[in-house]
């Protein structure tokens, strides 16, 4: 596991960035977050992408994105959208550990504000609650390990991670 990636995975607002950085800073690891390189790449904020190209061109971007990587001993954080891709979700957990940051939606929907702007890829008209339906059951099939994370911050989040993964 020394040389693996650890990717973070989650819905929206679970804390993937910050605490992302939080754990590559504490295992002094270099941080990558997919949804800036997917940025950088297209040079658009991913809500532009969206609103321009649509939600399937914009899962084909990511998985395009994810399946360039080529790392290791990195912390990853994805988008919230790349469970989507078999093809995306194979590369990474090739590549290390997948963790789930599972938060429940009422937290969610406190933290979020405006989905569109953030850029999150979910069909007109469905509601967070559908969306995290939709996509837990991909999230529990593709990791390795779950943490719960509540209403914990990200220090508490961060605490519970170091003490599910297995020795780095």
């Amino acid at each position: 596991m020394s040389g693996g990636n650890i990717v973070l995975v989650g819905m929206p607002g679970a804390g993937k960035s910050t605490v992302g950085v939080l754990l590559a800073k504490s295992l002094s690891r270099g941080f990558i977050d997919t949804d800036i390189v997917i940025q950088t790449t297209q040079e658009r904020q991913l809500h532009e992408i969206i609103a321009t190209e649509g939600h399937a061109a914009f899962r084909r971007i990511e998985e395009a994105c994810i399946l360039q990587l080529s790392v290791a001993g990195q912390v990853i954080a994805t988008g919230g959208s790349v469970i989507y891709s078999d093809a995306a979700m194979r590369h990474l957990k090739k590549g290390g550990i997948i963790v789930w940051l599972r938060v429940p939606v009422a937290v969610l929907a406190r933290r979020l504000g405006n989905l569109t702007g953030r850029g999150v890829v979910m069909a007109p008209g469905q509601s967070l609650d559908e969306l995290a339906a939709e996509r837990e059951p991909l999230y529990a099939a593709w990791s390795d390990l779950t943490i719960d994370c509540g209403d914990a911050d990200h220090e508490g989040i961060l605490a519970r991670l170091f003490a599910a993964l297995p020795p780095l």
